[in-house]
């Protein structure tokens, strides 16, 4: 399979390695010192028990790399204009775009069923760009569970949380051979994968989870433990919690959360979210998919976030102050 990762960064650097190594025909867009990295040394990947080295054709530009059977978008909400503005290389007739990303993703109300079917999420998609460009019928929809991270350039960490993998769903919840085709691709590179009818709900798990602590790291710049080292934080991420989990609700998903199970997870979880990271680096900060967006869907679904809209505002005010975030 001719698999093309845009943005080889920690979670597409993580993918792009295993899925050369299972064999596939793999690429990856990257930039600045972590292409001139791989390129000159390969793309590593170090886990807790071993260490790879994946030698993949590396650009800056797509225009180099020719059509593709899948490309696997990797990079960060706020990229996503670029990538819509650079991917029409990749593009054949039938090549399918993933996008196992954070928050809510810009096709999230293609095939949705209902009176918001078709509906468009300008703060991530401005113009159209990815509506246009990609075209919702590419798009399939993904969820990353690892924490992984870029200690220096060409190197990825794997830290956490390798058994779970990534999954993976069509919009409209059916199994095409073309979701079939992509998990194999996973299971003949020992990447952990699974296909769901309900990729949706999966979404909000996971961002249900991050909502649990990532505010408060960003706030504190602390690691998601730390942030439950004290008893009125860990109310705050209760409450934080419960609001997304009736957001969830509101959106059709019951998710059933077991709110001190994750709770003892955060107490002992040593990790700097992503968002963290992106504060501590000077890189633009996902706001809008993680935050913004949900919070605007509580709005139109008449759910109260008391707690999430003033954590989300103060994160708002520090990552302006950084200049790491302007709003769409």
């Amino acid at each position: 399979m001719r698999v093309c990762v845009f943005g080889a960064g920690s979670v597409g650097g993580y993918l792009a390695a295993f899925l050369a190594k299972g064999g596939n025909d793999v690429s990856v867009v990257a930039r600045g010192a972590h292409l001139a990295a791989i390129r000159a040394n390969g793309l590593i990947v170090e886990t807790p028990d071993d260490r790879i080295t994946a030698i993949v054709a590396a650009t800056d530009d797509p225009t180099e790399l020719g059509a593709q059977d899948v490309v696997i978008v990797a990079v960060k909400a706020p990229a996503l204009p670029a990538v819509a503005a650079t991917i029409a290389p990749l593009l054949g007739p039938n090549t399918s775009v993933a996008f196992p990303m954070n928050g809510i993703p810009w096709w999230y109300f293609h095939a949705h069923g209902g009176e918001q079917n078709g509906r468009r999420l300008p703060r991530l998609d401005p113009n159209d760009a990815l509506w246009n460009a990609v075209g919702p019928q590419r798009a399939i929809g993904g969820v990353f569970w690892p924490a992984c991270s870029v200690p220096q350039p060409g190197v990825v960490r794997l830290l956490t949380g390798s058994g779970r993998g990534t999954t993976f769903g069509e919009p409209d919840g059916t199994t095409t051979p073309r979701i079939e085709a992509l998990a194999d691709a996973f299971r003949a590179s020992h990447l952990p994968v699974a296909i769901v009818d309900n990729i949706r709900e999966l979404i909000w798990q996971k961002l249900t989870f991050n909502l649990s602590a990532g505010p408060m790291c960003v706030l504190t710049q602390s690691p998601v433990r730390a942030t439950h080292t004290e008893a009125a934080l860990i109310d705050c991420s209760r409450h934080a919690l419960a609001e997304a989990e009736a957001l969830a609700l509101a959106m059709g998903y019951r998710l059933d959360l077991d709110v001190e199970r994750i709770v003892a997870i955060n107490t002992q979880l040593a990790h700097r979210p992503s968002i963290l990271q992106d504060l501590e680096a000077g890189r633009p900060m996902e706001i809008d998919a993680l935050y913004s967006v949900p919070l605007e869907m509580a709005r139109l679904m008449g759910v109260p976030t008391p707690t999430l809209d003033l954590l989300v505002s103060m994160i708002k005010v520090r990552a302006r102050a950084a200049g790491l975030y302007s709003p769409a």
